[in-house]
């Protein structure tokens, strides 16, 4: 089937595909597919789903240290001795990399998995019925934000024979629909829509929001996980605790974080994934043009929908 889909340029080395009205690598392709006839959803299930650079990393701290609140000490955390990316698994790679479910099966529940993918790439046993196995904890970012991220992520992981990826290009691209798991606006509205439909399933975050209120985030992620915290948590300081531990300038300062270390196996380094983690930096980089366009985008991609970034 991948040869006869419609190709584009991919950001660093592979072309990507466009699969189902979105834009995969072959990778992200046999991945669905193999999620599609073999994976087994649990009731249990917690995904963490995200287009990328818009705050997986620290989506995937903030569940993880949410669930397993009681399971570890603040002062002795998996998450000052390993990557996020290493205590959440990232659904659609490992079965990848299995060519089966092995990996996946064998985690206790409630299982706390990762994924890129668009809402509307899963098995509709996943996705259509709200008292089905699955809810989805989903985070999304100003698109201007998300394309400087992601023109930075692409140019580190491009190999260095390659020159780097120009701004404008990577612009056109990403404006066109055209990126990883992209186009960025659909990857949204299918997890947004999906919220109000099934409000007990899908909960939608905006990075901002985050940003500004993380502890009231905090709550309303253990609310929507059906593991609220008790008075006495509260007292105790524990949200302020899972803030703390993972905000930007805690994870980044992790001595496991800081590794550059790559390999054929796994391109991406740890420190890859920690640049800046702020709001609005896309004015250091994008032309009051390219900026004006992203807005006309996202207004006329957003309008009806009752969702907006602002």
């Amino acid at each position: 089937m991948l040869p006869t889909l419609p190709r584009s340029k991919g950001w660093w080395l592979d072309q990507l595909l466009q699969y189902q009205g979105f834009w995969l690598s072959n990778h992200g392709i046999r991945g669905s597919m193999l999620i599609d006839d073999h994976f087994n959803p649990r009731p249990t299930d917690i995904i963490v789903a995200t287009s990328p650079k818009c705050g997986t990393t620290w989506l995937r701290a903030l569940v993880f240290s949410i669930i397993n609140r009681n399971s570890f000490d603040f002062n002795n955390h998996p998450l000052s001795k390993a990557n996020p990316r290493d205590l959440v698994h990232f659904l659609e790679a490992h079965i990848r990399g299995d060519r089966s479910t092995v990996s996946i099966d064998g985690l206790l529940s409630p299982r706390l998995l990762s994924t890129h993918l668009p809402y509307s790439l899963f098995p509709k046993c996943m996705t259509d019925d709200a008292s089905s196995a699955c809810r989805f904890v989903y985070i999304c970012r100003d698109p201007k934000d998300v394309l400087v991220s992601k023109w930075h992520f692409a140019n580190k992981l491009r190999p260095k024979e390659l020159p780097p990826l120009p701004l404008e290009e990577a612009f056109e691209l990403f404006s066109n629909g055209v990126s990883h798991y992209g186009p960025f606006w659909d990857h949204v509205l299918g997890y947004w829509k999906a919220s109000l439909e099934w409000p007990k399933k899908v909960l939608c975050l905006k990075y901002e929001d985050v940003k500004k209120e993380p502890s009231g985030c905090v709550r309303k992620v253990a609310e929507f996980l059906g593991v609220p915290f008790s008075p006495e948590e509260e007292k105790k300081g524990i949200v302020e605790e899972i803030v703390k531990l993972c905000s930007f300038e805690s994870l980044s300062n992790q001595d496991v974080n800081k590794s550059d270390t790559r390999s054929r196996e796994n391109p991406m380094s740890n420190s890859d994934f920690f640049r800046k983690g702020e709001v609005g930096d896309w004015v250091n980089h994008l032309s009051p043009q390219m900026s004006e366009i992203l807005d006309k985008i996202t207004e006329q991609k957003f309008q009806g929908t009752g969702f907006s970034f602002h």
